[in-house]
């Protein structure tokens, strides 16, 4: 935090916060890769009241992600979007650049849940999720019918059609300079099932289970409006329908609450159009091609330092978990993993490297997380997971990778035995004309991927398998 952000945040309530007199705390409750979120509580007369402040962050590079608008139009898109019956705070100061805390906007500050895995398995949201996938094709079809044509805020949208928006994604994963060969694959695949007709609307762009606010009522707030633009609507229903949005909970495709059938009849009798499962499909596959390709993304911004995190390590390594759905929603078919090894004292050495890392991973789990603030306990278990997934690959990395170098070199015909040269003469080859109905390849794909995840993370819902 800079020396003078409350002193400059402080002058800001005072002035255009109504009976503000004192700012009491700044409690950040997130930092993404380019955007912080704050509350803020001031004093009101004898009370105390609360705000939200979003703001990008300091370090924050432009240009680093797929997509993304600046503050002031998402700030504008919530105003436009709350006159049209969408959810969501009021906006109560946008910062200008001589208030010299960036870029960013005040909203009001509303009561409810916004954490994923609570509003699939909170006990007290239990009779509103039901009610929760009609709501949201409801909602969805208010931002579609949204008219940005005749608002200031339909300029500073970019207008993205489908076949732009997957070559934009695989030239982003091109750009990191590593072989995924499912990336490819999924790449390809899209390119080959593009929508042949498809409607332009304002598009939120990330409307999932994890930005929206859900109370005991319903859904109190639909939020984080940064990768808005104009293009395909059907991407947001698809978008709400990926695995990675169900927390856990698969069996309902829906956020992990809710039916397909409840989401389209929603969007259908709110004025939305009929959308087909097919068309769906295709969005949902992209959605995971996305998160698949942005996860690595995320993953190289930390290690060239551009945002230098303990979390960004990890959230590459999700990058697996959304090969996996696309796997399962593409080339679905049977896997072959690894026996989980209970025992780790394999060895002479005493302890074995692996013992060494579930000996900190416990400590960090069991002894210190739980004596932490919530952030920090929250880093620990992070911290926790990252040994968990060092430990995994030296249980079971090489035999992975031996099984796949012998598939690798069957599909290719060629004697080369290292890894990385032969990954990348099947990217080649899929960039090229390899055929994607070719024999062998979809089981290397599907075995190879699955492999990667059992390392990555072996609980995740598209692996099915009992896991260390």
């Amino acid at each position: 935090m800079p020396d003078n952000f409350e002193q400059q945040l402080e002058t800001i309530l005072r002035r255009e916060i109504q009976g503000c007199t004192a700012l009491l705390d700044a409690e950040q409750l997130s930092a993404g890769a380019s955007q912080e979120t704050w509350r803020i509580r001031y004093r009101r007369g004898k009370d105390e009241a609360q705000v939200a402040l979003r703001r990008a962050q300091p370090t924050a590079v432009s240009g680093s992600s797929v997509g993304g608008i600046a503050l002031h139009t998402e700030a504008q898109l919530f105003r436009l979007a709350q006159k049209g019956g969408v959810p969501g705070p009021d906006v109560l100061y946008v910062l200008q650049a001589e208030d010299q805390l960036g870029e960013g906007f005040i909203m009001q500050w509303l009561e409810g849940e916004t954490l994923g895995q609570r509003i699939v398995h909170a006990p007290e949201l239990a009779d509103i999720r039901p009610q929760l996938a009609r709501r949201c094709g409801e909602i969805l079809a208010q931002i579609h019918a949204l008219d940005v044509s005749q608002h200031p805020v339909g300029e500073q949208l970019p207008e993205i059609t489908p076949a732009e928006l997957v070559d934009e994604t695989w030239r982003h994963y091109c750009a990191l300079d590593i072989p995924v060969p499912m990336i490819d694959y999924t790449w390809r695949w899209l390119r080959d099932h593009l929508p042949r007709q498809h409607r332009t609307t304002l598009v939120h762009g990330d409307f999932r289970n994890g930005n929206l606010m859900i109370n005991a009522s319903g859904i109190n707030a639909v939020l984080d409006w940064e990768l808005a633009h104009r293009g395909d609507p059907v991407r947001d229903l698809g978008w709400l329908c990926v695995n990675s949005w169900r927390f856990g909970n698969s069996a309902l495709t829906v956020g992990g609450f809710g039916e397909i059938d409840d989401l389209l009849a929603g969007y259908r009798e709110a004025g939305g159009m009929q959308v087909t499962r097919d068309e769906l499909k295709f969005w949902q596959v992209f959605g995971s091609f996305w998160w698949a390709m942005a996860t690595l993304q995320m993953a190289n911004a930390w290690r060239t330092g551009e945002t230098p995190s303990l979390e960004r390590p990890v959230i590459g390594r999700r990058s697996s978990e959304a090969q996996m759905d696309c796997v399962n929603l593409l080339i679905p078919g049977s896997l072959q993993l690894p026996p989980v090894q209970k025992d780790l004292t394999q060895g002479t050495q005493l302890p074995m490297a692996v013992e060494l890392l579930d000996s900190v991973r416990g400590f960090l789990r069991q002894d210190v997380a739980d004596k932490l603030d919530p952030h920090n306990h929250f880093l620990a278990r992070v911290a926790a997971n990252s040994l968990g997934i060092a430990q995994r690959e030296i249980l079971y990395g090489e035999q992975l990778r031996a099984a796949e170098r012998e598939r690798l070199q069957q599909l290719l015909h060629t004697s080369e035995t290292a890894i990385d040269p032969l990954r990348r003469a099947l990217v080649d080859a899929l960039r090229k004309d390899l055929p994607l109905d070719t024999p062998g390849l979809a089981p290397h794909l599907r075995q190879c991927v699955a492999g990667q995840l059992f390392i990555d993370q072996p609980h995740y819902s598209a692996l099915h398998t009992d896991a260390p």
